[in-house]
């Protein structure tokens, strides 16, 4: 079960898109000549037009040089990216100085650069250029040219209204920076898990069509085998024993004959509990058989008295249960009970252990990638390969909650009432004996 957190490294060296940030820029250039040109001529107000153009022409000469030296198509080292939003802060900063600091309207925009590095940027980057940012405001909020505006007349903002803008503008670069930071990096978890999903899925339903190839395989090749053997048999019987050539035929005839049987166990691979509908119970015995070396007692027990479902093997149910009674297993103190109960409209798998339970703080979350606190007795786990990587709940269980929902099951999470913790998995009863043709239709789609 994998359940490592989301590292520095899941951002990717290279997310921003050069192209992006251009064209970002081109429409800030657009927006702030547009912006000067109406408050010079549109509203008469006098504005430096020499240094303003200045920064404005400088921004579309980074541009320029961007598209020359590198493609449009390429993705920004994080430095790189992180230097080119940190000039963006810097270069409307210096617009704002000669347009009257803080008191200019457009001084809201210095939230954009940031707000941009929270939804690609790692966590660092962004505060560095918050950082920036804050400093900036400080800058403006003590040194500025006079606000354009009305001629012979001079507008002074209050040192107490200044301050106010300072502080909201502040406090909404941090809200929106923090707010589009974990939207962010929960969507790229999302998109990471949901991956490993489709991974684990399809290796699953690989697997289940090796099963078919082997037999198709046997089934082809049995006949030639048996004539070969058949063959070299009756040739034996033309040369006298101790011959060169009769001790060829025979071991022609041994090597045919071990050809048969391992044909004959590749057709084993795919019997009919591979095929063909199994009743639910032998279908929780063959996962729970894998987990039984454990130390740990598994028990399945069936309660009613109904008939018991028909369902065929399906690669979803087998991995998203065994998932979670692997886990189960690796938390209990001793035993594991597996509840089967059923009736005609419904069935109900339900996997209880006598560990320490999921811990009150996450059981809420559980289901959602990457969650992987649970709770614990004083003695540590039982060791296991997967577990000793996996450090709890995970996304190994998302991916397992994942591909059960898929087969129409719906997933419950408790804590027992003398301890341990309880998963109760419950599919409409027609959907779980139909398991298999939604995988099958879902394999379609995606091939």
């Amino acid at each position: 079960m994998l359940g490592t957190a989301p590292s520095r490294n899941d951002f990717g060296e290279r997310l921003l898109k050069l192209d992006t940030l251009v064209r970002l820029r081109w429409f800030a250039v657009a927006g702030q000549s547009v912006a000067v040109l109406v408050v010079q001529y549109g509203l008469d107000f006098d504005v430096p037009l020499g240094p303003v153009f200045a920064l404005i022409a400088l921004s579309a000469w980074l541009n320029l040089a961007l598209r020359f030296v590198r493609s449009k198509v390429q993705r920004l080292p994080q430095r790189l990216a992180t230097f080119l939003l940190g000039y963006d802060i810097l270069q409307l900063a210096g617009l704002l100085f000669l347009t009257g600091g803080l008191g200019n309207p457009f001084a809201m925009l210095l939230v954009v650069p940031v707000t941009v590095s929270a939804a690609a940027l790692p966590g660092r980057e962004t505060v560095i250029l918050g950082g920036i940012a804050v400093f900036a405001t400080i800058l403006l909020a003590i040194y500025q040219l006079p606000l354009p505006w009305i001629d012979g007349a001079h507008l002074e903002l209050p040192q107490v209204y200044r301050f106010g803008i300072w502080v909201a503008l502040v406090a909404t670069l941090t809200f929106i920076a923090v707010y589009t930071f974990l939207v962010a990096a929960q969507t790229r978890q999302l998109s990471q898990a949901l991956a490993a999903t489709e991974l684990t899925l399809e290796r699953e339903q690989h697997l289940h069509a090796l099963d078919g190839l082997a037999a198709a395989a046997a089934h082809e090749l049995g006949t030639p085998l048996a004539t070969i053997v058949l063959t070299a048999k009756e040739l034996e019987t033309e040369f006298e024993k101790g011959s060169t050539q009769r001790e060829d035929l025979e071991l022609i005839r041994s090597q045919g004959d071990r050809c048969r049987e391992i044909l004959r166990k590749l057709t084993s691979l795919s019997s009919d509990q591979s095929f063909f509908a199994a009743r639910l119970s032998h279908l929780i015995e063959e996962v729970a058989e894998a987990h039984r070396d454990q130390g740990v007692t598994i028990t399945i027990m069936k309660d009613s008295a109904q008939g018991e479902p028909l369902v065929r093997r399906n690669a979803s149910i087998l991995y998203g249960i065994g998932n979670l009674l692997e886990n189960a297993v690796d938390f209990a103190e001793s035993a594991v009970s597996v509840r089967l109960t059923w009736n005609q409209t419904s069935a109900t798998v339900t996997i209880s252990d006598d560990g320490p339970g999921f811990a009150d703080e996450v059981i809420d979350r559980l289901g959602e990638p990457y969650v992987t606190t649970r709770a614990r007795s004083g003695a540590p786990p039982k060791p296991s390969a997967q577990q000793a990587n996996a450090g709890g709940l995970g996304l190994g269980f998302f991916i397992a909650k994942t591909l059960l929902e898929r087969t129409g099951a719906r997933l419950a999470l408790r804590n027992g009432l003398e301890g341990g913790a309880v998963v109760q998995i419950q599919w409409p009863r027609i959907s779980l004996e139909e398991a298999e043709d939604s995988a099958a239709a879902t394999e379609g789609q995606h091939a």
